[in-house]
């Protein structure tokens, strides 16, 4: 039987390559926003490599709600969540990036449960600090990274009160 870590390892091997970063993004989300529903909210296929959040953000032009599932780190227990727009190290942002950037007001699905958060873009030392601990989380962002002239958005998302 392979060991876990061996099987993340092969993960991430595979999704460092540029095939996975041309497939990926039209399969992935697909899939986990049926298991999604189908669970009721529950399982996220891919949230079994890594934890994630269906987010639901606010069109940047079209001001409709915008469902994204997408890998996040947790903080503190899940009481935040850091958001790379990593876009599979594909030279553009992902539009959910501009979503969050023009209406950071959203909601993430979080194991279940819906709950209103308020994004911020991380800049400066204190998005180099969580870009640390991003590469230990998962070291394929460094891959994306290096093949992207952009520099890659990385969020927090905070709870809102009320």
């Amino acid at each position: 039987m392979i060991g876990v870590p061996v099987v993340v390892r092969a993960v991430q091997k595979v999704s460092s390559t540029r095939g996975f970063a041309k497939v990926a993004p039209h399969v992935i989300p697909a899939l986990d926003r049926a298991v999604h529903r189908l669970t009721r909210g529950k399982v996220l296929l891919s949230a079994q490599m890594l934890p994630g959040v269906i987010l639901t953000s606010t069109g940047a032009r079209s001001g409709l709600p915008r469902r994204t599932p997408l890998a996040c780190m947790p903080e503190e227990d899940g009481r935040s969540w850091i958001l790379v727009g990593s876009n599979f190290g594909r030279s553009g942002h992902p539009a959910w990036t501009h979503n969050l950037l023009a209406h950071p007001d959203a909601e993430v699905s979080w194991k279940g449960r819906d709950i209103p958060v308020r994004a911020r873009l991380l800049a400066g030392e204190e998005r180099a600090d969580v870009w640390k601990g991003l590469l230990v989380f998962w070291p394929p962002y460094a891959t994306y990274q290096s093949r992207v002239q952009r520099e890659i958005r990385v969020f927090r998302l905070t709870p809102v009160e009320g």
